[in-house]
């Protein structure tokens, strides 16, 4: 049965499960938690309970929100799912996972995160280059964390591996608090005319 506190619209946020991170990018975490249900947002992620996807998960649920986890069968078993969401979705594959977490989502955030949060992310920027999807993303690079990431898109512009519209599929955020400027105002994407 759906919770009454359901959302209307879904924040995706797409981050790191590491439980032996710096404490400053848990703090971060709670803080996009609390400021998405401020702002009306409910939560759709990965279903953990750990690291910075745990962090965000509580802080939804502590400040009144709605929390969607989707999370696939072999992690809920290894005891690893946050079973106090709202809805917990099992599925069968990460695929599925990624799926349903796009389908139900209005918006997509990254924050910090390992090599699952850069697959999660290049794919909806892929999917947003081809022109079928259109929700905003945002990726938040705190304290610098992904400067290195952004040189090598950069790069990738400069040698014509991708079309200089690359650096239009995602703002950037330089902390959480600079978040909602980008999902209020989203920034317009024109496809390449390929695409379009």
């Amino acid at each position: 049965m759906p919770s009454p506190l359901h959302a209307r619209k879904l924040l995706c946020v797409y981050c790191s499960s590491s439980a032996s991170l710096d404490q400053k990018y848990y703090l971060s975490a709670e803080a996009l938690g609390r400021g998405l249900v401020a702002r009306g947002w409910g939560l759709v992620y990965g279903g953990g309970r750990r690291g910075l996807m745990g962090s965000v998960a509580h802080a939804v649920q502590q400040a009144g929100g709605h929390v969607v986890g989707i999370i696939p069968e072999f992690m809920k078993s290894r005891e690893l799912a946050f079973n106090e969401a709202n809805e917990l979705v099992t599925v069968s594959t990460m695929r599925e996972r990624k799926q349903q977490m796009e389908e139900r989502a209005d918006a997509f955030v990254t924050l910090p995160g390992g090599i699952g949060t850069l697959e999660e992310l290049t794919e909806i920027m892929t999917l947003r280059y081809l022109n079928q999807l259109s929700k905003p993303v945002v990726l938040v690079n705190q304290d610098g964390f992904y400067d290195d990431l952004l040189r090598f898109f950069d790069r990738m512009v400069a040698e014509r591996f991708k079309s200089p519209g690359m650096n239009d599929l995602f703002a950037v955020a330089n902390d959480v608090d600079d978040v909602w400027r980008h999902l209020e105002s989203p920034r317009p994407f024109m496809a390449d005319e390929l695409w379009r």
